[in-house]
């Protein structure tokens, strides 16, 4: 020991050893996390999307303003709890904002072309144009009454409540995780419906950002200075992206094939083909009145034959996955809600037309049903059932 170097007592040199091994014992007998829990813990993708396109489904049913608003309701509440601070999560606000306008023309167009919708109570007469003879059931101006207006309004606004469950599967699920967890033989078009689905989510983290920038030195980014300013960076970067991502796809052997025979190629198309027009027969059938009879069994039937023809055409696409997103019970719940929502108002728009599709002649107001209201409820369940993710 040097003269200038300080004692150290026996005691505390022995409780450090001690702390020291009480440390490497707490840390042998500790459970370990394995690894990609935090990933494992969130919901399926693909949970999400079944569950917003039932939504969608549901707003098909109905025309009643009030359901439909629950509808929106409902949806927005489950993204206001579980979306992601990724840029694509910020989508919902472009979907909303596009649904309003979707809404907005609609009506605009009702009130400028006119509609075959009778009324009697004229709110106000616009110019009318005379039109050719060839263009008989077109008009332009002329009276605008209340019951066209409130029928388009209902009719848009349920067009604008399937925009805003799309937004609301794109801020929820994320597309990387989706694509992972699609079958080999729609791997290729799954790559085209993430990178489509993925532009505006990426479009609108562009322009924000572009916005801040300009704003932190002191330049206007509204108006239409401000938009044709931001556009050109916003296509440059637009332009970026699609180089690196065509350089990342052939880095990775992208539309690469296995050699199948040609007797499984040909029962793959079969099945595939056979199984997609059962699906749109049976739809059709589901959707008229006089196919109800035929429309569920051939709906399943192409169901079927679909699923095998994608499990044979994964043989020709033969690539690996790094930690699969399971589907676990919160995925089944999550689904079950949404397919219940949908379900049930089908239901009730088959027993009881009016409560569901409120009349405009003789106009009337809407009312709220009761237990159609209580399932449409259930599509709150996911923000219930499925744990928030850390931001």
């Amino acid at each position: 020991m040097s003269p200038g170097e300080p004692k150290r007592s026996c005691g505390s040199g022995r409780a450090g050893a001690d702390r020291t091994h009480a440390a490497v014992a707490a840390q042998r007998t500790a459970p370990r996390t394995p690894p990609g829990r935090s990933h494992r813990a969130t919901l399926h993708p693909g949970a999400w999307w079944l569950w917003a396109v039932s939504l969608g489904v549901a707003a098909t049913r109905t025309t009643n303003p009030l359901l439909l608003a629950l509808l929106i309701s409902a949806s927005a509440y489950v993204v206001a709890t579980h979306r992601s601070p990724a840029p694509w999560a910020r989508s919902y606000t472009a979907f909303a904002r596009l649904a309003l306008a979707v809404l907005v023309i609609r009506v605009l167009f009702a009130v400028a072309l006119g509609s075959p919708i009778p009324g009697t109570h004229v709110l106000l007469t616009l110019p009318e144009v005379p039109l050719p003879h060839w263009a008989q059931g077109i008009r332009l101006g002329g009276r605008v009454t209340a019951e066209a207006v409130v029928f388009a309004a209902y009719d848009g606004l349920k067009l604008a409540t399937l925009l805003i469950c799309v937004g609301a599967a794109n801020a929820l699920a994320s597309p990387t995780r989706l694509l992972k967890s699609l079958p080999g033989a729609l791997y290729e078009t799954g790559v085209a419906v993430v990178v489509a689905l993925t532009f505006a989510p990426h479009l609108i983290a562009d322009v924000q950002r572009l916005r801040a920038a300009r704003r932190l030195r002191g330049r206007p980014d509204r108006g239409v200075r401000g938009l044709l300013q931001v556009g050109l960076p916003v296509l440059e970067g637009a332009l970026e992206r699609s180089v690196a991502l065509a350089a990342a796809m052939e880095a990775r052997g992208y539309g690469r094939t296995a050699e199948v025979p040609a007797r499984v190629r040909r029962t793959t198309a079969a099945l595939t083909l056979g199984g997609l027009l059962g699906v749109c027969a049976g739809t059709y059938g589901l959707l008229t009145a006089a196919g109800g009879a035929y429309g569920l069994p051939l709906l399943l039937t192409g169901v079927v034959a679909s699923l095998a023809g994608l499990r044979l055409g994964g043989r020709r696409s033969p690539r690996t996955r790094y930690r699969p997103d399971p589907w676990g019970p919160r995925a089944w719940l999550v689904t079950g809600s949404g397919a219940a929502v949908a379900a049930l108002l089908t239901l009730a728009s088959l027993g009881d037309p009016r409560a569901l599709h409120p009349g405009v002649v003789p106009l009337v107001a809407p009312t709220l049903p009761l237990w159609p209201a209580v399932a449409v409820l259930l599509a709150l369940l996911p923000a219930f059932v499925v744990p928030r993710e850390s931001s």
